[in-house]
């Protein structure tokens, strides 16, 4: 939303529309997620929505937790989200808000519409109310509690609220149309009975708004100017409306919809995700296959290249599935841009350079971005014994095999060109070692005998590397739908999702890693140092694969 050149979408034609007329002086948007589980990519396209539109029009962006269901929140929720929208660059206008610290006011408000015969004590359990709902094609029919008197409704509301009925005994509904096409409109209910303790007010309530209540009223007290939703809740702004035309609220915010992100190759629905994780499908919600902030933090995807895709896939008002491939690439052009280069051997085959002496060292210079002078230059130690990938030598190659071959050449990255004389087996036939010869002021320069090169291949030193493990991440559903049509999702997890390999040889300069970003692991793809090790308590150094160089599932 920073280029100035790119056409409004319809949320920024009407903010300007409305600033411009003179309806508003300065727009104030919120970020309303409930803390029952960790944010996902969808997530990320409204918080960039909606604190985007605040800093491009130079207003103001609340972060408010919709916090009215106690049974399925908790701290670790609320935490995680605060990280996640710093973590995408964003910061909330003052003080974090609850929907919990607008119960007290909330309460008084669902007083003030019984009073004025617009709400009433319902006595029907869950299955009779769904009963009486009725369906689209048939109206339903009031509650036989609906006619009763604003004195017996009080009495009954002020016993709810202190604690005197069970869970589910009754609830507080408003009293609008049984018979409205829009379902949600046949008298809702407002409060239910929930003998539940809450994070943030403790045993203090055991009646809690529902959420089109409660969320209206939010935004009011708070002076939301335009309340931006995901199109689902189109069939709920009339009760929105509704409720802020009918209590004497201190604002009058509007309510926008758009269409939510949904990706392929992934579910975003948090019953599915808490599901993997409970299932222990994956390590948790930070799991680097998962489609959550902290998931796709871990595994080395950027804020820049999050916000970039978020910003590719448009404000519309039609929903629709965005390709993966189409997240990933942006992911590929912020690393292949900002991301510093090193070697790691995955699978390391020794090398014995039989010419160079065993016991000397030689510094390699090494650019640490071969467009970015700015970022400086690297050394690497060239000793006798090297390592490079075991995929790397073949004793007799093909004139597509670029790589080391016994007769051959092939040059090592920032280093010398070598030749292949000799492989050495165990005896199961395996090569354990290859020999082969340095070709002499072949460092930066061409042979001076002709023969050049066959390709380019990456290593390190054998007696001077550091240890590591590398993850290695795939997408974690094989299947491009997989909950759609009633689909078992579970069914279309990807077996090999994920590959650990141990026993991997980096660099020197990888002892002390980068935790802000990831390495380019030259001809091998972008590599993030896991934050679950801690490398103070003597942990292994661990990477996460980020992402491969290019992409493998193109057709």
């Amino acid at each position: 939303m920073s280029d100035s050149n790119k056409p409004l979408n319809f949320i920024e034609k009407i903010i300007e529309d409305d600033l411009s007329s003179g309806k508003i002086t300065q727009i104030k948007t919120r970020f309303p997620p409930e803390p029952n589980g960790y944010l996902h990519i969808g997530h990320a396209k409204s918080i960039c929505l909606n604190f985007g539109l605040a800093q491009k029009y130079a207003g103001t962006c609340n972060l408010r937790f919709d916090d009215t269901n106690p049974e399925k929140e908790e701290m670790e929720y609320v935490d995680s989200i605060k990280e996640d929208v710093r973590w995408l660059g964003f910061q909330w206008e003052g003080d974090v808000h609850y929907t919990s610290d607008y119960f007290d006011q909330l309460y008084q408000w669902a007083l003030y519409l019984i009073k004025e015969g617009k709400a009433y004590v319902c006595d029907l359990n869950a299955e009779e109310m769904r009963e009486y709902r009725g369906n689209l094609k048939e109206p339903g029919k009031n509650s036989p509690y609906r006619d009763r008197s604003i004195e017996e409704n009080l009495t009954l509301f002020e016993k709810m609220r202190a604690g005197e009925f069970a869970d589910g005994a009754c609830s507080l509904r408003v009293k609008i149309d049984m018979a409205h096409p829009n379902m949600q409109m046949r008298d809702p209910v407002i409060y239910r009975i929930k003998h539940t303790p809450h994070h943030q007010t403790g045993d203090k309530w055991c009646i809690y708004p529902s959420y089109d209540y409660a969320h209206g009223q939010g935004d009011a007290i708070e002076g939301i100017t335009h309340s931006i939703c995901t199109l689902e809740f189109v069939e709920h702004r009339p009760l929105y409306e509704w409720f802020i035309e009918n209590l004497p609220v201190p604002s009058k915010p509007h309510q926008y919809e758009f269409s939510r992100l949904n990706v392929n190759y992934s579910v975003t629905s948090k019953r599915k995700l808490k599901q993997l994780v409970d299932e222990g499908v994956v390590s948790g919600w930070d799991d680097p296959r998962m489609p959550t902030i902290s998931g796709m933090r871990r595994r080395g995807y950027t804020p820049k290249s999050i916000r970039d895709f978020v910003d590719s896939t448009g404000v519309t008002k039609v929903d629709g599935v965005v390709d993966v491939s189409q997240l990933e690439f942006a992911v590929r052009e912020d690393l292949n841009e900002n991301a510093p280069r090193a070697m790691c051997v995955l699978d390391p085959l020794k090398v014995t350079v039989t010419n160079y002496p065993e016991d000397k060292l030689e510094e390699m210079t090494a650019p640490n971005h071969p467009q970015r002078e700015d970022m400086g230059n690297r050394s690497l130690p060239f000793t006798q014994t090297l390592f490079i990938d075991k995929a790397d030598f073949q004793e007799t190659g093909n004139k597509k095999y670029k790589r080391l071959v016994l007769g051959k050449r092939v040059r090592l990255r920032n280093a010398y060109i070598i030749e292949a004389d000799e492989a050495i087996k165990n005896d199961a036939g395996e090569i354990i070692e290859v020999k082969a010869r340095i070709i002499e002021n072949t460092v930066g320069k061409n042979p001076e005998d002709g023969i050049k090169a066959k390709g380019v291949i990456h290593w390190v030193s054998a007696t001077n590397n550091v240890d590591c493990d590398v993850n290695l991440y795939d997408r974690l559903f094989t299947d491009i739908a997989p909950d759609a049509g009633g689909k078992d999702f579970m069914e279309s997890v990807n077996p090999e999702s994920l590959q650990k390999i141990s026993g991997c040889k980096a660099e020197v300069n990888l002892a002390t890693p980068r935790s802000d970003i990831p390495y380019q692991f030259e001809r091998e793809g972008y590599f993030f140092l896991d934050s679950a090790i801690d490398l103070d308590a003597g942990d292994k150094l661990v990477f996460n694969r980020t992402i491969g160089l290019r992409d493998t599932w193109a057709k």
